[in-house]
């Protein structure tokens, strides 16, 4: 293939209610989408950068800005237009991982398109479809965080996750525990929000029977999760911790975790996260498929990820209904707490063109080498 250009099209979606972490409240998803145009196809990729740098040093001007003025260039220049080779051409580049993750994907998405090939087919997929998590934000009460658990758990979601923040985590658990019972999957994150002097309150949720605690401590702090981890019986799952497959298994070596949440954009790309997830097996670590926010275009290629056979505890991979009221593509719809896998070519969704078009808040496009 050669590279005849990018769009960059920035998107703005609202959200069906407010979503909080410990880290701030989302009302609407900033998402920049990535479509690469070839001389053989096209293919899209979603950048899962956040409209601020909260969860990441990533946002989404930055990444736009980044490719624009580097990754696009440097993968025009390169000597062959494969997914294989845009790690090569990107590499003397530090960081930016989400921005290089969405330009990967774009470019993976048009290879597979043109030689007819499905995404979980290339990653080595055992399942046709996937079981469903859901991540419920924290509330302004108890009463109506039991509400929104109750509905999700009628909906068909087979394992709950509770954003956690310091002065919400114990009372919150307990009262799940109590009116829905200990055979609901049950999993708790704190998206860094805790430090290690918290190791004897956190120990606290060892009585819930939790499937684990993600990211308690700051991302940096691998040994802090490995000494926490001694004092648990919850096991402890890493999320921002895991920017490579380097990274995973200097963290497992270091006992730091037990479960490791796989984030294709966190990591770079899906061909990085394949890494992950085959490192992570090596050593009987068990993996899941995390969630931003996505739109049906980084749902799609998420669901083929979680196909693969290392992914065996439920990811956060909802329904399109879970976030939006209408998804830029054909909604993807929970059946008896599973999604079925994309089949067709590529990521085996389209964007719906007229959806597209009513939340694209901005198109640029990047020429690249092919005339």
């Amino acid at each position: 293939m050669k590279l005849t250009g990018v769009e960059l099209r920035h998107v703005e979606m609202a959200l069906k209610a407010p979503f909080r972490t410990s880290f701030g409240t989302a009302t609407v998803r900033e998402a920049l989408l990535v479509r690469v145009v070839t001389d053989e196809s096209e293919g899209w990729g979603e950048c899962v950068a956040m409209a601020d740098p909260l969860y990441s040093s990533e946002y989404v001007e930055e990444a736009a800005d980044v490719l624009r003025r580097f990754f696009v260039p440097a993968l025009a220049r390169a000597d062959r237009l494969d997914a294989l080779a845009v790690a090569p051409a990107l590499a003397p580049f530090h960081g930016h991982r989400m921005a290089k993750a969405a330009l990967e994907m774009g470019v993976l998405d048009a290879e597979l398109r043109a030689e007819g090939r499905p995404l979980a087919r290339e990653l080595g997929a055992v399942r046709d479809k996937v079981p469903c998590g859901v991540s419920v934000g924290i509330m302004d009460s108890v009463p109506a965080l039991l509400d929104s658990v109750a509905e999700y758990l009628d909906a068909g979601y087979v394992r709950i996750k509770l954003k956690i923040e310091p002065g919400w985590d114990v009372k919150p658990v307990r009262a799940v525990r109590e009116r829905f019972g200990d055979e609901v999957a049950l999993q708790v994150d704190a998206n860094t929000a805790y430090t290690l002097a918290d190791a004897r309150h956190l120990a606290r949720l060892d009585d819930f029977g939790l499937l684990l605690i993600e990211q308690p401590l700051p991302e940096e702090d691998v040994l802090g999760h490995a000494a926490l981890a001694r004092q648990m019986r919850t096991p402890v799952c890493l999320d921002e911790s895991v920017t490579s497959a380097r990274a995973v298994a200097d963290a497992i070596r270091l006992g730091a975790c037990a479960v490791v949440n796989i984030k294709p954009g966190r990591v770079g790309g899906y061909l990085e996260a394949r890494r992950v997830h085959d490192v992570c097996a090596a050593h009987g670590v068990p993996v899941w498929c995390g969630g931003m926010l996505e739109t049906g275009l980084g749902r799609a290629a998420n669901i083929a990820l979680a196909a693969l056979p290392g992914f065996t505890l439920p990811g956060d991979i909802s329904g399109s209904d879970r976030y939006y009221c209408t998804d830029i593509t054909e909604p993807f719809v929970v059946r008896k707490g599973h999604l079925a896998v994309p089949t067709g070519p590529g990521i085996g969704v389209d964007p719906l063109n007229d959806v597209l078009d009513g939340v694209t808040r901005r198109v640029e496009w990047l020429p690249g080498g092919a005339g």
